[in-house]
């Protein structure tokens, strides 16, 4: 069944034009991801279906008892109710006809009812009605429903009357899901509901949403959650949406694929177009041949002109820099207790960081991460112990929440006031770094997206060139080609990080140590997020395995030291090897098709008779070709 669809649609902000001729069709059952870059559209796509906000052209069509269910980006839920109370208004309707059935209850065993039978009779056909109308739209289970999607989004630990003002943004932001996802509506429509929820978590909600009765259209830049999720992607690019079916990796490959395809008609046709023009310049004033040329020349100005295929959009492109170096010692805590006013989140934390470290700080939503980050930056006291950085650190700081960019100055004074030094010219070079260009820098801050808030806040803290950055999900609201950019630039980064991230695959590629945050301690492990997940396996298996108490004694913290240190240097060569890999076969290809083209040059008349543009194209050719036997080397080398 259909659901929806969106025919023709166009939105402008002023005069811009952000979507043009989009076409999307929903029906029952589809799990469909809007993917795209961060500005390009899909965010304003969905508060348009959901009727949050106006087109400028085409249509929206759904039937009227079709119900739409929308979480925006970053969306808390604000309530003066406790959280049980709040999940039970889902389900006000459903109360009443509880309230209902009691009534109906009590005027059956009433005696003046009980004694005629016309009026029992009656009341017992409303009641079994009723009943059965109660029972079909959940009334015997919406309970144990609220119970459950409360356990999955990590609130199983919670006192259920607590009040929901009292909690934090992330928690407030996962009620937001939970109440949406107690309204079951036939077309859920998701914002990044990834943001805010730890790891356990999001495998919970990538279950509930696989099994899911209606239909599902987010936008989400978590790869691995959409390949579990979704069985077709559509993809926003300049203004344009394009539908293909699968999941994720899935789309990649067909985009891939298609852009191949695109490219080897359009040179072909490139290529006949240039032999019908070469024929018919040279035998059109011919008297012998002129009639082929002409019937040519018909054939060229009937033939459906190819666009060029255009790849991917431009990427931000950017690097770490620091200042100074600073000591070996970096950051020294002592039984170090977090949290706000007199409640202790997290306490017992002690910890050194070492110079050159990167740190991943994992733990379930709530324990304290992103407080004891802040507690480190200043931005809260600490309730008990002490911390203490070493020489010469200073500290550049990603908050999540952009927290500090809500001000009303353009893109372009929000970071020239913090260096007015700098000329406009350089300021504006960082920024088009970051893909702020044109008339993209005169934008007010408060007005940009997540993703341009988060690219903003990225330049800033580049600009800062502090040794030690301390980063608090810096990979929310960032599209997957930024993600990889930013991890590239903290791989090559020659500082300290300290960061906070729910996602599994920049873990991997960025730390050094994780560090496990509980309620009364924090424990280290050497390695990336994969290595903690073998060390805490190993650790359950040893605790279940153990009959002396000896056994986890026995487990060498040096050899396991040296064991990691060897695995991490491993891997990080690998890495560098295979990004060397890919940059020289991207140039082997340019310089290959830069021989091509002079090759064929050379075969011109207008060129072979030029012996000047001879010279030229020949000179051109051997540096070209001893730059690719060079390249040849290195790449036979390195895929040894």
């Amino acid at each position: 069944m259909i659901l929806l669809q969106v025919n023709q649609l166009s939105k402008y902000y002023g005069a811009e034009l952000i979507l043009s001729n989009i076409k999307l069709e929903v029906k029952t059952r589809d799990r469909i991801a809007l993917v795209g870059r961060n500005g390009a559209g899909k965010s304003t796509l969905l508060k348009i279906i959901a009727g949050h906000l106006s087109h400028d052209g085409g249509e929206i069509m759904k039937p009227k008892e079709v119900t739409i269910g929308y979480l925006a980006q970053n969306t808390g839920l604000e309530s003066s109710l406790s959280i049980w109370d709040e999940m039970l208004t889902v389900f006000d309707s459903l109360r009443k006809m509880e309230r209902n059935l009691r009534q109906l209850e009590e005027q059956m065993s009433e005696p003046s009812v009980m004694t005629d039978p016309i009026k029992y009779e009656r009341v017992l056909k409303e009641y079994d009605v009723l009943q059965v109308q109660f029972k079909d739209e959940g009334g015997y289970q919406f309970e144990a429903d609220i119970r459950s999607v409360l356990h999955g989004l990590n609130f199983s630990t919670f006192d259920y009357s607590t009040k929901i003002s009292s909690l934090s943004g992330g928690q407030k932001t996962r009620l937001a899901l939970a109440k949406l996802l107690l309204t079951k509506p036939d077309i859920l429509i998701l914002d990044e509901p990834t943001n805010h929820l730890d790891i356990e978590t999001l495998s919970w909600l990538e279950q509930y949403l696989q099994g899911y009765e209606g239909a599902i259209l987010i936008v989400s830049h978590d790869r691995y959650f959409l390949d579990k999720v979704v069985n077709q992607v559509y993809e926003i690019s300049r203004n344009h949406i394009q539908k293909f079916p699968g999941n994720y990796s899935s789309y990649l490959d067909q985009k891939a694929e298609n852009f191949e395809r695109d490219m080897k008609m359009y040179e072909k046709q490139q290529e006949e177009i240039g032999k019908l023009q070469d024929f018919i310049q040279r035998n059109l004033t011919r008297a012998s041949t002129t009639k082929r040329a002409q019937s040519r020349r018909k054939k060229l100005e009937k033939m459906e002109m190819l666009d060029r295929p255009q790849g991917d959009e431009k990427s931000a492109s950017f690097s770490f820099e620091i200042e100074r170096q600073s000591g070996n010692d970096v950051l020294k805590a002592d039984d170090l207790a977090v949290g706000y006013g007199n409640d202790k989140i997290s306490q017992g934390l002690s910890f050194r960081i070492s110079r050159g470290d990167s740190i991943a700080l994992v733990g379930p939503n709530g324990i304290g991460k992103s407080t004891l980050l802040k507690t480190l930056v200043d931005k809260i006291p600490p309730l008990a112990g002490t911390f203490q950085f070493g020489s010469n650190v200073t500290i550049g700081y990603y908050d999540q929440e952009q927290a500090e960019l809500t001000s009303n100055k353009r893109v372009l004074n929000e970071l020239w006031d913090d260096y007015p030094l700098k000329n406009e010219k350089d300021i504006r070079t960082v920024l088009g770094n970051f893909l702020f260009s044109g008339d993209d820098v005169l934008k007010n801050v408060s007005t940009l997206s997540g993703g341009e808030k988060a690219r903003l806040a990225l330049a800033k803290l580049m600009m800062q060139k502090a040794n030690l950055l301390i980063l608090d999900e810096p990979t929310n609201h960032l599209d997957l080609d930024s993600k990889e950019v930013l991890e590239n630039a903290l791989i090559d980064y020659p500082g300290t990080i300290l960061f906070v991230s729910h996602d599994r695959y920049f873990i991997n590629r960025i730390a050094s140590k994780v560090f496990e945050l509980s309620k009364t301690q924090n424990q280290e492990f050497l390695g990336d997020y994969d290595y903690y997940v073998e060390k805490k396996q190993e650790i359950l298996e040893l605790a279940a395995l153990a009959t002396k108490p000896s056994v986890a004694s026995n487990v060498s913290t040096a050899s396991d030291k040296t064991s990691y240190h060897q695995d991490k240097e491993s891997k990080k060569a690998e890495r560098q090897k295979k990004r060397r890999l890919e940059e020289i076969e991207s140039r082997i290809e340019e310089l290959e098709a830069i021989i091509a083209s002079n090759e064929e040059q050379l075969c011109l008349p207008e060129v072979f008779q030029d012996h000047e543009k001879v010279l030229e194209i020949n000179t051109s050719n051997e540096q070209a070709k001893t730059e690719l036997e060079a390249l040849m080397d290195e790449w036979a080398e390195l895929a040894e």
